[in-house]
């Protein structure tokens, strides 16, 4: 069983900027492969961002690439997601989530199926 819990969100101006992380618990963090999902009121949800169980390998979803930075500290079992140039769209539920499933070091998973685990979620709202 993996528990991931979110932390950083809030309310920010459009143009801003915010830092997410998701501390998870776990022995073989290093062998997770992570990544963040976000979910706006009445809509789907969507992917967001990914990294390697190395961190070698990253990846973003069409809208915040270029925006949004994700990272991880395996000594400290967490995952980062650096937002800048927030925008009203932007406003959700971020979520993050693990996969515990074997994959290489350097494989990334933007299909929420390909993921075993989730956090409740953090609050992001932009103000325009």
């Amino acid at each position: 069983q993996v528990q991931l819990v979110e932390s950083g969100g809030g309310l920010v101006q459009a143009g801003g900027s915010l830092n997410l992380s998701c501390a998870a618990s776990g022995r073989t963090f290093s062998s997770y492969a992570m990544g963040w999902f976000r979910r706006a009121p009445e809509k789907e949800r969507v992917f967001v961002a990914a990294i390697s169980s190395s961190g070698t390998n990253r990846y973003y979803g069409e809208s915040v690439m270029g925006r949004f930075t994700i990272s991880r500290d395996n000594a400290k079992n967490t995952v980062y997601l650096h937002m800048n140039n927030l925008k009203s769209a932007d406003t959700a539920i971020f979520v993050c989530a693990a996969r515990l499933r074997n994959s290489g070091p350097n494989y990334y998973y933007t299909d929420p199926n390909d993921y075993d685990y989730w956090g409740q979620g953090t609050q992001v709202t932009v103000s325009s």
